[in-house]
């Protein structure tokens, strides 16, 4: 299935998506009213924890405003357990077959994870349209993608950067026609849920949200 044109619009209205993982599945709740409070109401939940599939769980029960993506989707039977789980979407660090038919089967809004053009034509192969571009700042940062990006254009291929990507460049990422927003792991800091200061995410958040608007 194609990325739904809902959720790219509710990325693109966002702009930036917190992404993180849980440690402890009591913290997703709190953690995500905290971001929404501070007006992010988007999220990747990577799955790099053994909370992770709870926390999605607690999350589209406890937090129903917000939109849930989740990450690290390595191998097809996460991506039934994902879509089982309820999330929205679902992406992945690199650009598996298996995977994205299984997130197709399933009915789950799948982003693979793309670093060249061979990974991106397979991905378009496979009928994606939106696709996550990993690492971003590793690999070349906007100067790459727009190379890379050049020869699929008149495809209508979006692209949502995510590794390296932080609070000093993300206008620069969002400044690009085909990002419809960029990936957040900055936002969360780990610290601050270790001492559950939500106030103190809610911040972070907020802070992300007033850069966005000073530069609209």
């Amino acid at each position: 299935m194609s990325f739904p044109s809902q959720i790219i619009g509710r990325l693109r209205k966002s702009g930036v998506v917190a992404g993180f993982s849980v440690e402890k599945v009591e913290h997703a709740v709190p953690l995500a009213k905290a971001l929404l409070a501070g007006g992010i109401d988007v999220i990747e939940l990577t799955l790099r924890t053994p909370a992770g599939m709870d926390a999605v769980k607690a999350i589209r029960a406890g937090v129903p405003e917000m939109l849930v993506g989740v990450g690290t989707i390595l191998d097809p039977e996460t991506a039934r357990e994902v879509k089982a789980a309820g999330a929205d979407f679902g992406v992945s660090p690199g650009m598996n077959p298996k995977v994205i038919r299984a997130a197709q089967e399933a009915g789950l809004p799948f982003a693979p994870g793309i670093a060249t053009p061979s990974d991106l034509e397979a991905a378009i192969e496979l009928g994606c349209r939106f696709v996550k571009f990993f690492p971003a700042e590793a690999c070349g940062g906007i100067k790459y993608l727009r190379s890379m990006a050049a020869p699929y254009q008149h495809l209508g291929i979006e692209y949502f950067p995510l590794g390296g990507v932080n609070a000093e460049n993300m206008m620069a990422y969002l400044a690009e026609a085909n990002v419809p927003a960029v990936g957040g792991s900055w936002i969360v800091d780990q610290s601050l849920v270790n001492e559950e200061n939500w106030a103190g995410i809610t911040c972070r958040a907020a802070e992300v949200i007033t850069q966005l608007k000073e530069n609209d």
